[in-house]
C-alpha cells in the first residue's frame, strides 16, 4: 500500500470498528439474507444443492472482519500477483489476498528449488500478510498453483497421467485418490490452493488444451469434477479443508472446450441450452461437491468475453446456481474484456469477477480500481460482495486459525514428494489409461524373453511422455534428470526383459546390430500447453512423417511393430496404424512411464476405453452424439487381449485439405497480418514495432511505399553486429501451418535492394515457443546470392521451397517465426508481400524437392 495511505488506513480501521460496534444490533448478518437475490437466469440453469452449507458462525466472522476493513484493504484482497513480480515488502505494504506461481515460476527463480525453498517463501509472504505495521491488516494471504496432474511445478513430485488419460480409465474413485495425493504433495510445499480441476468438455480436438479434458462426454466430466473436488478439499461431511486438504478451483467457466475451430481463448457460439447441457456439467458436479472457487475462462460466449460476462458470472453462477465462493480470473484475462486492459478493468469486477489474476501490472490495477471505487464506477456493494466471498473461503479453510505455512503438519515433509505409495497410484492410473486400438494376430501381450528393439524419440524421454505443465509451463527444456524417481517407458521394458532373460536394445532411429524379434516404437507429440498446442488439423506429422518412415523401415524388414503413441488428443494416424501390428494410445502418462510395460507384457490386461472419438478422416471433427457419427473408432472403444482386432492394414491414407490454412498465409500484406507481430533484433536487444520508424542497435526500420501508402518495410543495417527483422506469432504461440507442406507451398516475398550485398543474408524460421532453448528448433537459408542477382532499386520476387526449412529441422505443426531476415553486414533493402503461397514449391527460386 502507498505510504501516504497509512494514516488513512489506521483512521478508517478505527472508524470502522466504532461503526461496527454501534450498529451491530441492527446489522447482524443473517445466513438467510446475505446475497439472497432473485435470479435473472434462464430456466436451463438449476439451483444446485451444494453440499457445503452456509454456517451462521462463519458468516458472522466474515461480517465482523469486513466491517473493519478499509477500501484499500478490500481491494488488496482482490489482487493476485505472481511470485516473480512481488517482494515480501510488497506483501507487507499491500496485504494481497492471494498470490500465485505461474507455470515455470519457482522460488528464487530456481527450477530445482527444494520443498524447503517453497515453504520458506510461503512462510515469508504469509508473515508479511499478517504484519499490520504498514497496511493495518492481519488477514492471511493464500498461495494458488496449477497442480493439474500432480504437483507438476516441483522437481521430484509424482506426475499422474494428464486428464485425457484419466478419462480413458473411467475410474472416479482412482481420480479422487489422485487428487488427495496431489493435495498432500502441494501442502508439503506450504501451498493452500490448487487451480484444478479443469472441467472443459472438448468438442474440437484441435484445441491445444484437449489433454486437460477428461472426455468429450459431459457425464464423465461431471463425475470426475465431483471426485477431484472431494479429493482436494475433502468431503463436506468429513475432513473438509482440514490440514490434509487444499482449496480447489473448478475451471474455466464456461465453454472453453467448445470454441469455434478449437481456438484457444476463442468464441463459443453454442446455444444457452447446449452451454449448460455440454459445457457446464463439470460445474454441476464440482460445485455440488463444494468447490470453493471458480476460475473465469479466457473464451467468449457469442462474442462476449467471460471475464466481463455479468449474466454468466453473476446471474447464472452466483444467483441461480447458488455458488457462494469466489470467482478468480485467469492470467490477465480481464485485460481481454472490451474496453479494458491489464491495468484497468472495472467491467470485470462489475460483471462478478472477485479476484484479478494480474501477474505483472498489479500496482497500476490496484490504484485504478481504487479510483474507480472512489468515483462510483465500481459500487462499494460489489467490492463488499467480492471480499465477503474471499473471506468466507478463508474462514471455511481455517486460514485464520491454522498455523503459518512452515508449521503446518505436512509442510516441508520431503517424504511426501514423489512418495513410493503415490507413485504406485500413478502407475495404476497409467495402466488403466492405456487404450489398445489395434492388435493384429494377437501381437500383444509380448513375451519378455525375446530379443526386443525399443525405438522412437519418446522411448526414453520422461519429459515427452509427461507433456505440458511438467516442471515448466510448456513441458519443454527438461531432461530425465529433472524427474528424479520417475521412469521412462524404456525403463519399464528393460526391467521386464532383463528379468525374463531376454535381450533389449535401445535405438532411437531403429538401427540394430542383431535383428530383433519385435520392435516397440514410442513416438508422438512434443510437449505443449494452452494455445501453443492449437492445430489446424489432427494429421500427425503433417508433411514430415519421420515416425512413419521409422515404422515402415522396420516393417519392411519383417519385424513386427508395436506402436506406443504419446499424444494429448486423438489424431489422424491412419498411415501409422497401417504400419503397426499393434497400436497403443498411451496419452501423456506422466512420471511413471515404466507402468506401460506392465501391460505390454501381460502382467495386466488393457482396461482403458476411448473417452474421445478417434477420427477417420484428416479433417474430421467428431463427437459422441453427432447426428452423423462415423469415427474410425467410437467413443468407448478399447481392445483387451482377448478381443478380435478390427483394424486392417489398408486404412485410407490420402490427405485432402481444402479449407483453413491450406490457402495463402499472409504475413505482411500492406500491414502486418494477425497473428503475426513485427520485431526488430540487434545482438541481445529486441523490440516489438508498432511505429512507422524505429531503430534497435544495428538495424533501422521504416515503412515505405511499394504500390500504396506504407505497404512495405525498409531495413538498413550498419554492420556493427548481427541484426534482423522478425515476424513472430502473438505471445510466441506455436501456429500449425503443416497444411502448407501438403499443398506444396513456398515462402514468397517482394524485395527491393538499395545497396550492394557484401555479406550473407539469412532468411530464417523457428518453432521455438516461450521458454524453449534458443536454436532448438530454427533454420536459416542464405539468400545473399539471389539478392545480389536482383536489380538495384527495383521490386523483384523471391521464393523459397518450404522443404528447405523442413530439411533443416523446422516443425511446421508448431511454427512461431515464419519469416526473419537478417545480416551482420552493412546494407539496405525493402520487403513487401510476405506470404506462404500454396502450389509454388516446384517453381521456387530456391528449391529442395
Amino acid at each position: 500500500m502507498r505510504k501516504s495511505l497509512i494514516a488513512k488506513v489506521v483512521t478508517s480501521t478505527l472508524v470502522g470498528v466504532l461503526i461496527s460496534a454501534c450498529s451491530a444490533e441492527k446489522t447482524a448478518p443473517s445466513v438467510n439474507n446475505i446475497e439472497s437475490k432473485p435470479s435473472k437466469a434462464s430456466a436451463v440453469w438449476p439451483k444446485l444443492n451444494i453440499e457445503v452449507k452456509r454456517d451462521t458462525a462463519v458468516e458472522q466472522k466474515v461480517e465482523e472482519i469486513l466491517s473493519t476493513m478499509t477500501v484499500e484493504q478490500k481491494i488488496a484482497q482482490m489482487i493476485q500477483p505472481e511470485i516473480r513480480n512481488i517482494t515480501v515488502e510488497d506483501m507487507r505494504e499491500y496485504g494481497f489476498g492471494s498470490y500465485l506461481n505461474g507455470g515455470g515460476a519457482f522460488p528464487n527463480n530456481d527450477k530445482h528449488a527444494t520443498p524447503e525453498d517453497w515453504v520458506a517463501l510461503a512462510e515469508k509472504l504469509y508473515q508479511a500478510s499478517i504484519d499490520d505495521s504498514l497496511d493495518g491488516s492481519t488477514i492471511p494471504t493464500m498461495w494458488g498453483t496449477d497442480a493439474v496432474h500432480g504437483h507438476n511445478n516441483v522437481i521430484g513430485a509424482t506426475l499422474f497421467p494428464h486428464n485425457i488419460g484419466l478419462g480413458a480409465a473411467n475410474n472416479p474413485e482412482l481420480v479422487e485418490k489422485i487428487a488427495h495425493i496431489t493435495a498432500k504433495e502441494v501442502m508439503a510445499t506450504g501451498i493452500d490452493w490448487v487451480f484444478a480441476p479443469t472441467v472443459a468438455v472438448v468438442r474440437d480436438d484441435r484445441w491445444g488444451r484437449t489433454y486437460e479434458s477428461y472426455s468429450e462426454d459431459p457425464t464423465i466430466v461431471r463425475e470426475y469434477a465431483a471426485a477431484v473436488v472431494k479429493g482436494l478439499q475433502g468431503a463436506a461431511d468429513k475432513d473438509f479443508l482440514s490440514d490434509q486438504r487444499v482449496i480447489s478451483t473448478v475451471k474455466h467457466f464456461v465453454g472453453d472446450g467448445g470454441t469455434v475451430g478449437g481456438d484457444d481463448q476463442g468464441d463459443n457460439i453454442a446455444s444457452e441450452k447446449a452451454l449448460f447441457d455440454i459445457h457446464a456439467q463439470g460445474y454441476v458436479g464440482g460445485l455440488t461437491a463444494g468447490a470453493q472457487s471458480v476460475m473465469a475462462s479466457f473464451n467468449s460466449w457469442n462474442g462476449e468475453k467471460l471475464h466481463g460476462h455479468k449474466y454468466l458470472l453473476t446471474d447464472v453462477l452466483k444467483d441461480q446456481m447458488g455458488f457462494d465462493g469466489f470467482v478468480v480470473g485467469d492470467w490477465n484475462g480481464h485485460g481481454q474484456v472490451e474496453g479494458c486492459n491489464n491495468e484497468d478493468c472495472a467491467q470485470a469486477i462489475n460483471a462478478g469477477l472477485d479476484i484479478f489474476m494480474v501477474p505483472n501490472d498489479w500496482k497500476a490495477l490496484y490504484n485504478n480500481t481504487l479510483t474507480q471505487v472512489d468515483n462510483g464506477t465500481i459500487p462499494m456493494s460489489r467490492i463488499d460482495d467480492a471480499v465477503r466471498r474471499i473471506l468466507r473461503v478463508k474462514v471455511r479453510a481455517g486460514l485464520f486459525e491454522k498455523p503459518s505455512p512452515a508449521h503446518r503438519p505436512l509442510s516441508g515433509d520431503r517424504s511426501l514428494i514423489g512418495k513410493e505409495a503415490h507413485r504406485e497410484v500413478a502407475a495404476q492410473a497409467v495402466r488403466e489409461s492405456l487404450v489398445l486400438l489395434k492388435n493384429k494376430n494377437r501381437t500383444l501381450p509380448l513375451s519378455a524373453n525375446k530379443n526386443i528393439l525399443v525405438a522412437g524419440d519418446g522411448a526414453d524421454n520422461i519429459g515427452k511422455q509427461s507433456g505440458g505443465w511438467s516442471i515448466t509451463w510448456q513441458g519443454t527444456n527438461n531432461t530425465n534428470n529433472d524427474f528424479p524417481g520417475g521412469s521412462s517407458i524404456y525403463d519399464g521394458i528393460k526391467s521386464h526383459v532383463e528379468n525374463a532373460g531376454g535381450n533389449v536394445q535401445l535405438s532411437v532411429d531403429g538401427s540394430f546390430e542383431t535383428k530383433p524379434d519385435v520392435a516397440i516404437v514410442v513416438f508422438g507429440e512434443e510437449p505443449y500447453a494452452e494455445g501453443h498446442g492449437d492445430r489446424e488439423t489432427l494429421i500427425y506429422q503433417n508433411g514430415s512423417k519421420t515416425d512413419l518412415a521409422l515404422l515402415e523401415k522396420l516393417k519392411s524388414q519383417g519385424i513386427p511393430v508395436i506402436s506406443v503413441f504419446i499424444s494429448g488428443r486423438p489424431m489422424w494416424v491412419n498411415a501409422e496404424l497401417n504400419a503397426s501390428d499393434a497400436f497403443v494410445a498411451a496419452w501423456l502418462p506422466g512420471s511413471e512411464g515404466a507402468a506401460v510395460a506392465d501391460v505390454l507384457f501381460g502382467e495386466f490386461d488393457f482396461k482403458g476405453k476411448l473417452s474421445f472419438s478417434w477420427p477417420s478422416e484428416p479433417q474430421q471433427i467428431v463427437n459422441k452424439g453427432d447426428e452423423s457419427y462415423q469415427p474410425l473408432l467410437p467413443y468407448g472403444f478399447g481392445l483387451t487381449f482377448d478381443d478380435e482386432n478390427i483394424l486392417s492394414d489398408t486404412l485410407n491414407t490420402e490427405i485432402k485439405i481444402s479449407t483453413g490454412k491450406s490457402h495463402t498465409i499472409a504475413i505482411l500484406d500492406g500491414s502486418v497480418v494477425p497473428p503475426w507481430e513485427l520485431w526488430l533484433y540487434s545482438g541481445n536487444n529486441s523490440h516489438a514495432v508498432n511505429a512507422s520508424t524505429h531503430k534497435v542497435g544495428a538495424i533501422t526500420y521504416r515503412t515505405v511505399d511499394k504500390e500504396v501508402q506504407e505497404d512495405a518495410r525498409k531495413v538498413t543495417f550498419d554492420g556493427t553486429e548481427f541484426a534482423a527483422m522478425r515476424f513472430a506469432s502473438k505471445s510466441f504461440f506455436r501456429e500449425d501451418l503443416s497444411a502448407q507442406l501438403v499443398n506444396g507451398s513456398a515462402l514468397t516475398f517482394s524485395v527491393n535492394r538499395h545497396s550492394s550485398i557484401p555479406s550473407p543474408v539469412l532468411l530464417s524460421m523457428n518453432c521455438e515457443g516461450e521458454g524453449d532453448t534458443p536454436g532448438s528448433c530454427s533454420a536459416a537459408v542464405d539468400i545473399s546470392e539471389r539478392m545480389k542477382a536482383l536489380p538495384m532499386d527495383t521490386w523483384s520476387s523471391v521464393s523459397i521451397d518450404l522443404q528447405c526449412f523442413v530439411d533443416k529441422g523446422i516443425n511446421f505443426a508448431g511454427l512461431v517465426v515464419p519469416f526473419e531476415i537478417g545480416t551482420a553486414g552493412a546494407m539496405s533493402f525493402s520487403v513487401a508481400d510476405i506470404a506462404l503461397s500454396p502450389n509454388t514449391a516446384d517453381t521456387a527460386d530456391i528449391t529442395c524437392q
